[in-house]
């Protein structure tokens, strides 16, 4: 009985392991960023629009922040 707890714990404690490892390696790879997500989110064309005029003023506010 107590061989069959060691193994089991020795198993999960593996498994968590391996999973952590692999979110760790989708972490720093990037896999769970959403570059397009403003994009997917406005269907119309206007909204698209509007979404790249908001970011061209994004960047022209943090340009004229840094001047």
């Amino acid at each position: 009985m107590n061989s069959v707890i060691t193994m089991m714990i020795s198993v999960s404690i593996l498994g968590f392991c391996v999973i952590l490892a692999i979110l760790l390696w989708g972490i720093k790879t990037k896999q769970f960023d959403d570059d397009y997500k403003f994009v997917t989110l406005n269907d119309d064309e206007e909204s698209l629009r509007d979404a790249i005029e908001l970011e061209n003023r994004k960047k022209r506010a943090l340009k004229d922040k840094r001047d």
